[in-house]
């Protein structure tokens, strides 16, 4: 019995079985995607992985690799040498049935190989998640539902820890809570994250697992501000050109403006199921560009509205002046001689005395005008 114990541990020693742990079998509905998460000895993070296709008499077809990736699109490989995990996905399956296949990892003398099942269902599989890629801010919660038929979902396991089964307890310093208080939903929700909580996770049947990807950020509690001395500037000028009340108004504006737009919440509550960028790229480097791009279009919008204004309103007050000053002051005289024949009429124009008498006039400031009366008209 000893040495079959041996010969087993040599073996297994050999062959690398407790290099690789991974699901032993997961199900998918026809046209949707599964990752499977393959992990590893961080000692073979540099040697080359690959997922093979398990044939007859014991051959396994090389399906894709990472240092060849797949041109069919079927199958994607990605390797993470920091966590020792590389990960496979099948991309849309649509042949319906049960296959074999292999996480390996290349080695001079034998491969490493772990098996698993693929089943592709034409209906809802016997187990499935909403969603397999799932983010959380740290400190923050994520609730992953499991739906299953038949059998029960009975564990919440982490890749590299332990399975658990009871309705409360703690992975990693983050709470969890179990619920199955719904018919055929087996419920996890994980409060008081970590970044350390991120990693792969899968909800277990007994003969069958659904792998779920969570990812913890970091969240920083930073109020993001933006300089203000080009608005202020910005104001100043329009100050001298329209007044004091009105440069006030539109300082008052872009300051209400700036509050709304510049200051971020201390706290954020992400959604549970919301999926952020895989590129892992900061939240709060994104709101800071947007808030500097709402700043910058507020001052702008204000800025079209008011100088067509001030123009405007210019154009009318000049107007007013000129109104106001007029034109020369025309007077004029007449007087009638003995002659009823004949009148005469004097036309003064004088720009600068409305009021003056004719007594006063100028020889060469008047006019005369002879006007012959038509007794028959």
């Amino acid at each position: 019995m000893t040495f079959l114990y041996v010969a087993h541990l040599i073996l297994a020693g050999l062959m690398g079985i407790q290099s690789i742990t991974t699901v032993s079998q997961v199900a998918v509905k026809a046209g949707d995607s599964i990752s499977i998460p393959c992990l590893y000895d961080l000692r073979y993070k540099d040697n080359e992985k690959y997922l093979c296709k398990q044939r007859r008499w014991g051959i396994c077809e090389n399906v894709v690799n990472t240092n060849q990736p797949d041109t069919s699109g079927l199958f994607s490989i990605s390797d993470d040498k920091t966590q020792g995990i590389f990960t496979v996905t099948f991309n849309n399956p649509m042949v319906e049935g049960t296959s074999f296949y292999r996480c390996a990892i290349v080695r001079r003398v034998l491969d490493i190989k772990r098996t698993f099942k693929l089943s592709v269902h034409r209906g809802m599989p016997n187990l499935y998640v909403e969603e397999q890629e799932i983010t959380a801010f740290e400190g923050g919660s994520v609730t992953v539902k499991c739906h299953f038929y038949n059998t029960k979902v009975t564990k919440w396991c982490r890749l590299d820890r332990n399975c658990v089964s009871d309705l409360t307890g703690s992975i990693d310093g983050a709470t969890f809570t179990i619920n199955t208080s719904v018919s055929n939903v087996f419920t996890v929700t994980m409060s008081g994250l970590r970044v350390e909580n991120s990693g792969w996770y899968w909800c277990d049947k007994g003969d069958l697992q659904m792998p779920v990807h969570i990812t913890v950020y970091e969240l920083n509690s930073t109020i993001s501000t933006t300089s203000t001395t080009s608005t202020t500037s910005t104001i100043s000028t329009i100050s001298t050109t329209m007044g004091t009340n009105t440069a006030t108004t539109l300082q008052s504006t872009i300051q209400n403006a700036s509050l709304f737009t510049s200051v971020e919440p201390d706290t954020v509550q992400p959604s549970f199921s919301t999926v952020i960028g895989t590129g892992g790229e900061s939240l709060q480097d994104k709101n800071k560009s947007t808030t500097l791009i709402s700043i910058i279009t507020s001052t702008l919008v204000l800025l079209l509205l008011v100088v067509p204004t001030a123009f405007f309103g210019w154009r009318v007050m000049n107007k007013r002046n000129k109104t106001k000053t007029g034109g020369p002051i025309i007077t004029g005289g007449s007087e009638v001689k003995e002659d009823t024949e004949l009148h005469y009429a004097a036309i003064i124009q004088n720009p600068h005395a409305a009021s003056q008498q004719t007594q006063n006039i100028p020889e060469e400031s008047v006019t005369y005008s002879t006007i012959v009366l038509n007794h028959s008209v």
